[in-house]
C-alpha cells in the first residue's frame, strides 16, 4: 500500500494516480519514493505494455513541489539539495523506462508538475486545465524541469515568456507550444486516454522498448552519428521474433500475436 499514490491495472496498462488531492497532488519526498517504486514495478511487469500517470480529482494533475516539505525550516541545505536531486533522478528514470508513459492531465500542471507531464512520452490534457511555471513569483526559477521543457517546446520564445513571467497558459496554448499532444473537452478525457492506451498496448512491447530508447538516444546525438546508431538499431530490430510475426500477420490479414521479443 502506498501513502501518496494509487496504482491500478487496466487491460495491459498500469495506471499511477498522484493522490494528495488536499495538497493539489504536490510532490513530497514520500511521493518521489513511491513513484520510483511504482514505475519500476510496472516497467518490470511483463503483463504491462504501457503506463498512464494522472492526478486525483479534477483540480490538479500536480502543483509541483510541496513547499511545506521542500522549504521546511528543519531541513538543512545539504538535505534540501539531496531531496531536489531525487526529482532529477526521477526524471532520469522516466527517460530510461522500457515502456511508453502517457500523462493524463486532469487538472492544472504547474512547476514540477508540468515538468513531470512533459517528461512523459504523450500528454493528453482536458481543455480547461492551465499549465505554467510560477516559480518566478516566489523568487525561484524552473531550473530542473527546464531540461524537459526545452526538449518538448516547439516555440522557445513562448517557453521563455512562460518561465520569465510566471503566467499560466491554457491547454490549447500549451499544445501550440509543443508541451501537450492532445487537448479534449473534460468529458472526453478518459475516452481519449483509453483510445491512445489501447493503440499502445496493441503493439509489440519489445519494439516499443527498442524504439523509445532509440528516440531519446538519437535526439542527443549529432546527425551523422545518429544515422549510424539508428541503422544499427534497425538491424537489431529486424532480428526480433515479433518482426516475423508482424509480417506474417500482415500477409495473412489478421491481428498479430506478439511475443514481446
Amino acid at each position: 500500500m502506498y501513502e501518496t499514490i494509487v496504482i491500478e491495472e487496466k487491460a495491459k496498462a498500469g495506471v499511477i494516480i498522484l493522490s494528495r488531492e488536499e495538497r493539489r497532488n504536490a510532490i513530497s519526498p514520500t511521493m518521489l519514493t513511491e513513484l520510483f517504486d511504482a514505475l519500476g514495478k510496472y516497467d518490470d511487469d511483463p503483463s504491462i505494455v504501457a503506463i498512464v500517470l494522472t492526478g486525483a480529482g479534477s483540480k490538479a494533475f500536480c502543483a509541483g513541489a510541496d513547499f511545506a516539505d521542500a522549504m521546511g525550516a528543519t531541513v538543512s541545505l545539504l538535505d534540501r539539495h539531496e531531496q531536489q536531486r531525487r526529482f532529477v533522478e526521477l526524471l532520469k528514470a522516466i527517460k530510461d523506462l522500457k515502456k511508453p508513459l502517457l500523462a493524463r492531465v486532469n487538472g492544472h500542471a504547474l512547476g514540477g508538475g508540468l515538468g513531470l507531464a512533459c517528461a512523459c512520452d504523450i500528454v493528453v490534457a482536458a481543455e480547461d486545465c492551465r499549465l505554467g511555471t510560477p516559480e518566478i513569483n516566489v523568487g525561484l526559477f524552473p531550473y530542473v524541469i527546464m531540461a524537459a521543457l526545452i526538449r518538448s517546446a516547439s516555440a522557445p520564445k513562448k517557453l521563455m515568456e512562460m518561465m520569465l513571467t510566471g503566467e499560466r497558459f491554457d491547454a490549447r496554448e500549451a499544445q501550440q507550444l509543443g508541451l501537450v499532444n492532445h487537448v479534449v473537452p473534460r468529458e472526453q478525457l478518459d475516452s481519449k486516454v483509453d483510445e491512445i492506451t489501447a493503440k499502445l498496448t496493441s503493439k509489440s512491447s519489445a519494439v516499443l522498448r527498442l524504439g523509445r530508447r532509440a528516440f531519446y538516444t538519437a535526439r542527443e546525438m549529432e546527425y551523422e552519428k545518429a544515422l549510424e546508431y539508428l541503422a544499427s538499431v534497425l538491424a537489431i530490430n529486424t532480428m526480433a521474433d515479433d518482426v516475423a510475426e508482424g509480417v506474417a500477420a500482415f500477409l495473412e490479414k489478421r491481428e498479430p500475436r506478439w511475443k514481446g521479443r
